[in-house]
């Protein structure tokens, strides 16, 4: 059995990851998606161990002093950080896996795993992504304006990726995700020894 793909996708808040990431794996049963932990609270209609595994900050404290966490960071003073041992799982049953986290965190898993496939999900235009974020009402303005500087860092960042694909579409977006998986597969399967 192959070993699957690490694919890690980021991109700044509001963008549409999760729209995006929901598409693709309706589409392609292979791909496993790793649910991040973190410490922040749940939005509404948020469910544990679906959308993230949320923990208290003593516990991701300790997952991350016994080496249980792939990358970690803060976040809008919030952790938020990857299990390394359901990563290793998915991927040792040939499942390609899914890793959703910020610019630093794809950074800290493209130097532990080289073979990490990275994608940035960015917005047709910043404007486009400050509706978005404001038009959620599910957070105060102070915390939507700290999320749109954070937005702004991760832009810049996104030439450190491999592929960004621009959201101006889900179900464009959510192809061109899953052309770039197929690509992926292909390079890594059709390697011959003579």
């Amino acid at each position: 059995m192959n070993r699957g793909l690490l694919i890690v996708i980021s991109g700044p808040s509001g963008v549409g990851k999760g729209t995006v990431i929901g598409m693709l794996m309706k589409n392609d049963k292979n791909v496993g998606y790793s649910v991040s932990s973190t410490t922040r609270l749940p939005r509404e209609g948020e469910i544990d161990g679906v959308h993230y595994d949320f923990i208290t900050a003593k516990q991701f404290k300790s997952d991350i002093e016994n080496d249980r966490m792939l990358e970690y960071t803060v976040y809008c003073d919030n952790y938020y950080g990857t299990n390394a041992d359901k990563v290793e799982r998915l991927r040792a049953e040939g499942k390609d896996v899914i890793l959703e986290i910020e610019t630093q965190g794809a950074a800290n898993i493209k130097r532990k795993c080289p073979d990490a496939v990275t994608v940035f999900i960015a917005p047709p235009t910043f404007d486009d992504l400050k509706k978005r974020l404001s038009g959620r009402g599910t957070e105060p303005p102070q915390v939507i304006e700290k999320r749109v500087r954070k937005a702004r860092e991760e832009l810049e960042k996104s030439d450190m990726y491999e592929y960004v694909v621009i959201n101006d579409d889900a179900v464009r977006a959510a192809d061109d995700l899953c052309a770039i998986i197929r690509a992926e597969r292909i390079k890594k399967n059709n390697k011959f020894i003579f």
